[in-house]
């Protein structure tokens, strides 16, 4: 027990820190005497911090306690001069606290609680758990959706439809499943004059075709069948330059599209072989180049060290990754290879089938990096017919993969003579109409392509 308690006289404005009953019915009593310099948390000679008056049983003040401090800052505890404590202030009352802050009184105006004292629960100032998860999921929902289909805008308007596939007398019959006419042209649209000089691809204006396939998609397996541009076929009367009117003749296919684009290539195409084309797409030297390195180029296995100097091409056997120029040159070269054009179609079918591989990988199509620089540099510059959308280009990627994984075929129109000499001594090449009946009829009613070899 602190003996140095024992005789302290009770205050007015509240009782001793002994047993908390000091005397009733005084007024404004002597003040505590400040506690030993050792055990003063204030410091020596401050005075003893006071409890607050207390209540009766109604809640009323007993007598003699003057009225409730004022609160404020008093001196020493960094307040500003002239805000100390009120002028008859009691002796009993609570010193304010550091920094001007009030203490919270039970019950009061101003105070935490609420109506009738009462302090309102945390959960009731915030939403629960259960509730911020349905909101945040919700929200992520709605983005998620708005994302989506502002890209499906975005990549839809990149796309350029032309009327390629417009009817005409004798056009033939819809067949079963979809046939797509896939033409890769030498148009340098897009390129500079310094861009031409790295790509090899020389200053020609206009366009020609430098590859064209039909891919078949269908029930029994999908088949990418190329089509030599030197092909020997008829070519349909069609309109001329000034609007005149040039007559059916033979010819090499590719002189078809030199002629009159993708609309008079793809009559050529469904006249010589019964198949209605139902899609086209045709794409450009830049939008090539563009595709290949916004997918950070294509994985390839080079069967053997390839260097052709009209290409620029100068590669060593083995896997590697083709940038955009190295591919552009790989599905162009032809001088290396025994059979020219033949050979050079079996690249082109090889490379397009990993190139489709890699663009519909989830790594390209979930990374914007990767997904956003394909669809503008590709889409941007491929074009279409008018019925062709981004789902039926999805088709496309996903039966082009298909082939190169193994799943359908790559074959080129049956050939009976990869060396024709026509009438003006040209070097062309003739289809085995018999074998090539076989394979066109399997596309018109898909049922599984013939092995002709």
């Amino acid at each position: 027990m602190n003996t140095w308690q024992e005789g302290r006289p009770g205050g007015g404005g509240g009782a001793s820190y002994g047993d908390g009953n000091g005397p009733q019915g005084q007024g404004g009593g002597a003040a505590e005497p400040p506690l030993p310099a050792s055990l003063n948390p204030r410091g020596p000679g401050a005075a003893a911090p006071q409890r607050p008056a207390q209540q009766s049983g109604y809640g009323q003040q007993p007598a003699g306690y003057g009225p409730p401090p004022s609160y404020g800052p008093p001196s020493g505890y960094g307040a500003p001069s002239g805000q100390g404590p009120s002028q008859g202030q009691g002796q009993g009352a609570e010193p304010p606290r550091p920094g001007g802050v009030p203490p919270q009184r039970p019950g009061g105006s101003g105070g935490p609680t609420g109506p009738g004292g009462a302090a309102p629960s945390a959960a009731r100032s915030r939403w629960p758990r259960r509730r911020k998860i349905k909101v945040t999921v919700f929200a992520l929902v709605i983005a998620l959706m708005v994302t989506t289909v502002g890209t499906w805008f975005w990549a839809d308007s990149k796309l350029n439809h032309e009327n390629v596939l417009a009817d005409y007398p004798g056009r033939p019959a819809a067949g079963k499943g979809t046939n797509w006419l896939i033409v890769g042209s030498d148009s340098r649209d897009g390129l500079s004059d310094s861009q031409e000089n790295d790509l090899h691809t020389g200053h020609a204006g206009g366009k020609r075709s430098d590859s064209m396939m039909i891919l078949h998609v269908g029930d029994n397996g999908n088949t990418l069948m190329s089509i030599p541009r030197d092909s020997w076929v008829p070519i349909p009367e069609h309109p001329g330059d000034k609007g005149k009117t040039v007559k059916a003749s033979t010819s090499k296919i590719n002189a078809a599209f030199a002629a009159g684009g993708g609309k008079l290539l793809a009559q050529t195409v469904e006249t010589n072989t019964g198949i209605r084309i139902d899609h086209y797409a045709e794409i450009g030297f830049a939008g090539f180049v563009g595709i290949v390195d916004s997918v950070g180029g294509v994985e390839m296995n080079i069967e053997q060290d390839v260097k052709d100097k009209d290409s620029g091409l100068d590669l060593k056997a083995g896997e590697q990754t083709l940038t955009g120029t190295q591919a552009l040159a790989f599905v162009r070269q032809r001088h290396q290879m025994a059979d020219q054009d033949l050979g050079r179609m079996r690249n082109q079918q090889k490379f397009l089938g990993a190139l489709a591989k890699q663009a519909a990988s989830p790594a390209t199509l979930l990374n914007p990096f990767t997904f956003y620089p394909l669809v503008s540099s590709g889409l941007g510059t491929l074009i279409v017919d008018e019925d062709a959308g981004l789902t039926d280009l999805g088709s496309l990627f996903l039966a082009m993969k298909d082939v190169n994984g193994g799943g359908g075929k790559s074959i080129t129109v049956p050939i009976a003579n990869p060396d024709f000499r026509t009438p003006t001594g040209e070097s062309a090449v003739k289809w085995d109409s018999a074998k090539a009946k076989q394979v066109f009829d399997a596309f018109k009613n898909d049922t599984a392509v013939p092995d002709t070899k």
